[in-house]
C-alpha cells in the first residue's frame, strides 16, 4: 500500500474530516486510494455518504479503538 494516500484527520471535527478526503482526491487519477483515519464520531455517517454521492468506493471501514479508519478508491 505504499501509492497510498494518508490522511490524519485525528482530533478534527465535522466537516473537516471529509473535507481532507475530499482535497486529497481532486485532480487525481481514478482508482487513488486514500487512507483516512479521524476520531470524529460523525465521521462514521460523513465518509460512506460521500462516497456514495461523489461516486468513490469505501473499500472499508474500521474502528480501532476510537480511530476510525477509512480505506477510499477514487471513482
Amino acid at each position: 500500500m505504499s501509492d497510498t494516500l494518508e490522511i490524519d484527520a485525528r482530533g478534527l471535527l465535522c466537516p473537516l474530516p471529509v473535507l481532507r478526503l475530499r482535497k486529497a482526491l481532486e485532480g487525481r487519477a481514478p482508482g487513488t486510494l486514500v487512507r483516512l483515519e479521524a476520531t470524529d464520531g460523525a465521521s462514521w455517517v460523513d465518509v460512506p455518504h460521500f462516497c456514495a454521492q461523489c461516486g468513490h468506493t469505501l473499500i472499508s471501514a474500521e474502528d480501532w479503538e476510537g480511530v476510525k479508519v477509512y480505506l477510499v478508491r477514487k471513482g
